[in-house]
């Protein structure tokens, strides 16, 4: 399963403020929108639910952004997705069906999300940034 924009977004700004985070700098919303072309109102959305859950912290005034509050090693990227995606539907809401085929579809929705839920609470901020340093060595450099 893909995650939703909201959470791609997210994502990615948590990197940009923990590649931040080592020099204590605050962000601006609007550095990271323009880095990654994300649109800024959007943006401020996800951070804003990030502080309320207590991932970042924030500065206001000319100077101000945000920051990380916990080191990168400490954010599960499973609660990030929690946050930002919120709970997903339930049997329920999807409108449960009593017949054995919409029972084997539940069944491998069911499982399909445990394998995620699983791989995402292995996973933290750190692990993320070096997926990414990795990826940014493996591209070719080019000198003239």
């Amino acid at each position: 399963m893909v995650f939703s924009a909201r959470t791609d977004y997210g994502l990615i700004a948590l990197m940009d403020l923990a590649e931040a985070s080592g020099s204590g700098l605050l962000l601006q919303t609007h550095e990271i929108a323009s880095r990654h072309s994300i649109p800024d109102r959007y943006l401020e959305q996800m951070l804003t639910s990030l502080r309320k859950a207590g991932y970042l912290k924030s500065q206001r005034g000319p100077r101000g952004g945000f920051q990380l509050r916990l080191p990168p090693e400490e954010i599960r990227i499973s609660e990030v997705v929690a946050c930002l995606e919120g709970e997903r539907d339930s049997e329920q809401e999807r409108g449960a069906r009593d017949t054995p085929e919409f029972q084997a579809v539940n069944g491998l929705a069911q499982r399909a999300d445990g394998a995620r839920d699983a791989v995402l609470a292995r996973l933290t901020l750190q692990d993320l940034l070096q997926e990414r340093d990795l990826l940014r060595q493996a591209q070719p450099m080019f000198f003239i």
